[in-house]
């Protein structure tokens, strides 16, 4: 069984006992949620889908850890002006493992 969960914004396809890794929620690692925002749910031969969601359809996570991504430069620069600026970003995201789907 999968289901299509919509978490801060993105749909990600999840499957019991899988870890995914979504942008950073908030909570402290160990802590349970339950996201009732679920678009599709799927066991092979019978699909439900929602408008905009599934009634009564939930997905219960486990939140492991806070990771950080890849480090991305930004880098400006006017020609012959002697304008050079480096910029640097790292994004934050939050590794979850998904324990139950109820459809």
């Amino acid at each position: 069984m999968y289901a299509l969960v919509e978490i801060k914004g993105k749909q990600y396809k999840a499957q019991e006992g899988d870890t995914l890794q979504v942008d950073q929620l908030g909570v402290d690692s160990g802590n349970e949620l339950t996201f009732d925002t679920v678009v599709a749910v799927g066991d092979g031969e019978n699909s439900r889908f929602g408008t905009p969601y599934v009634d009564g359809a939930q997905v219960t996570v486990t939140v492991n850890d806070i990771v950080k991504g890849k480090k991305i430069k930004v880098f400006k620069f006017n020609r012959r002006k002697g304008y050079r600026r480096t910029q640097g970003h790292r994004e934050k995201y939050s590794m979850i493992t998904v324990k139950k789907i109820n459809a």
